[in-house]
């Protein structure tokens, strides 16, 4: 679902030339989500391989990758740990939204509409632990750094870009800026046109400074959680009805503290149906102090054969085109050792 602040968030275009030379921290289901409800055959389906194995994720991470790789971007995928509890809410949300997808991508299969299935198979996305587990062996093979968060993966991604040597977070998820991640990078994609109901939009990288932002709107991090609160996170997906993002932000600019704040709207929190109403405190303390871990950034070997023997032997992908990017790699390995042996002479 994510955070949508859209409208009160300004940002900044930027040329993936920005990043060169810069480590980014990955929120990893957000990109594989990403791939796997985009990365589709013509009739809506995820790609598969003989046996019926999703493979669209790993088709993703591949091709994605070795293009960052090859713009000189350092990356490293930050995975989601235990949820918190509150977090169920979303999931049975989800679930349902995916059986209802289900029921009208079988609809539109049996009428061969192309158009439905393909826009009701996008929102049959699910990642299991089989496909998680590939997922990390085909980054380490690539010689991405992976790291395994606690509890959210976002909020562990926005720790360690606090770190220094750490650039930025990139997701798609305004979540991000509420964890307290510095610099959040948006649209990191190779493609620069997007679809949407309304037909393609282009689509560019774009960067937004955590600071600048607040220094903007005239709030602070406290007041940035409490905007998120009011307008329905994942731990609260439906927020406050009528109390839209500028609506919000006019709230936490008048009453300032979170106390106050939500002193404010006591009564229309209460007012909430039972399965709607929330604890805005327990919602505060899970953006302002998540559960998070110390983590060596360490980078592994690129493995060729590995890198083969996911994609090709387990899955049948073109041993042709894995071969052409896996040049890609070695030209890529060849250009460091040189850089590293340049540095003695």
């Amino acid at each position: 679902m994510g955070l949508n602040i859209r409208e009160i968030v300004s940002r900044k275009e930027i040329e993936f030339s920005d990043l060169k030379g810069k480590m980014v921290c990955v929120d990893a289901f957000n990109t594989l989500y990403q791939f796997l409800s985009t990365i589709r055959q013509a009739d809506g389906s995820s790609l598969q391989d003989e046996e019926g194995n999703i493979t669209s994720h790993l088709s993703g991470i591949l091709y994605r990758n070795i293009a960052l790789l090859n713009e000189g971007v350092k990356l490293v995928y930050v995975f989601d740990g235990e949820p918190p509890v509150l977090k169920a809410k979303i999931h049975k949300k989800r679930t349902e939204a995916r059986e209802l997808a289900r029921e009208k991508f079988e609809e539109a299969k049996q009428t061969e509409n192309v158009d439905d299935m393909k826009k009701y198979g996008q929102q049959l996305t699910r990642l299991n632990d089989e496909m998680i587990r590939e997922a990390k062996e085909l980054l380490e093979a690539l010689g991405i750094c992976v790291v395994q968060a606690p509890g959210e993966g976002e909020a562990q991604a926005a720790y360690l870009s606090k770190q220094e040597g750490v650039y930025a977070t990139v997701s798609q998820d305004y979540d991000s800026l509420v964890f307290g991640c510095p610099v959040l990078i948006r649209n990191l994609t190779m493609s620069r046109k997007k679809k949407t109901f309304t037909g393609y939009v282009d689509v560019r990288p774009e960067m937004i400074v955590l600071q600048d932002l607040l220094d903007e709107l005239g709030i602070n991090q406290d007041q940035l959680i409490c905007i998120a609160v009011l307008v329905g996170t994942d731990y609260n997906p439906k927020g406050i009805p009528r109390i839209g993002q500028k609506k919000a932000l006019a709230l936490v600019k008048e009453y300032i503290t979170p106390e106050e704040i939500f002193a404010s709207v006591k009564d229309k929190i209460e007012a909430l149906p039972e399965e709607d109403k929330f604890d805005w405190e327990e919602i505060f303390s899970l953006f302002r102090a998540p559960k998070v871990t110390e983590a060596e950034l360490e980078f592994p070997e690129m493995n060729f054969d590995k890198i083969r023997e996911i994609l090709v032997t387990r899955h049948g992908f073109s041993e042709e085109r894995i071969n052409s990017q896996i040049e890609r790699l070695e030209g890529l390995k060849r250009a460091k050792q040189q850089k590293s042996l340049d540095k003695w002479f």
